[in-house]
């Protein structure tokens, strides 16, 4: 028997913020077994930096409008906002020594994280970040339960953070947007799958024909 494909969701608005549903899993996971700790471009999965209490708003030159009064809600509401940076930070440790101790300067740079979703709806590629806790993730993977739906899936290191996420409406902020180009080249040698075959036909600008596959 064969499994159909989830329900067909009309895709959001390409913005810079964006409001999507957040599931989450894991490379232990039964589907995912034989793939190992991989990704569908053929690196490694990554588990994103430990969170940040709130993520820090930049102020962009962006229209007005109802879906930015929202963002900024709950961007401002809650603690006060701490700051989140990409950039390697540098801190000073004490080690012991048979001579003593010495200071050791410690470089530590934020991980990004893996996540999978529908890359017709964001390229592989593209690098987000979540408004409520400050993580960073690249979308460099894609699942069956993912095609033709707003949902985007985040890689957790362990089935504990994978059940302790569970599924969340959250806020996100793109900050780079992934090339639909290639994510096309490197999908189309695989249509026989349909999931795959679907985001081909939206990257194609077929979205009537992605909707009606089953």
């Amino acid at each position: 028997m064969t499994t159909a494909l989830p329900k067909y969701e009309v895709p959001l608005a390409k913005r810079d913020f964006q409001n999507v549903r957040t599931t989450a899993y894991t490379h232990t996971e039964a589907d995912h077994l034989p793939y190992g700790n991989h990704n569908a471009l053929g690196g490694r999965l990554h588990a994103a930096t430990g969170a940040v209490r709130r993520a820090e708003y930049t102020p962009r030159a962006v229209a007005v409008n109802e879906d930015v009064a929202d963002y900024r809600r709950a961007s401002y509401s809650g603690p006060a906002l701490e700051k989140f940076s990409l950039k390697e930070t540098k801190t000073t440790k004490l080690v012991k020594t048979k001579q003593g101790t010495k200071k050791v300067v410690v470089t530590r740079k934020p991980q990004i994280g893996s996540a999978a979703a529908d890359w017709s709806r964001w390229p592989a590629g593209t690098v987000f970040r979540l408004i409520s806790t400050g993580q960073v993730y690249r979308v460099d993977d894609y699942g069956w339960a993912l095609a033709g739906r707003n949902t985007i899936d985040l890689y957790m290191p362990s089935r504990s953070t994978m059940n302790s996420w569970g599924a969340r409406e959250e806020n996100i902020q793109i900050l780079q947007w992934g090339d639909p180009n290639e994510s096309l080249r490197l999908l189309q040698a695989h249509q026989g799958y349909r999931h795959i075959r679907r985001m081909v036909l939206e990257l194609q600008g077929q979205d009537a024909a992605a909707a009606s596959l089953e």
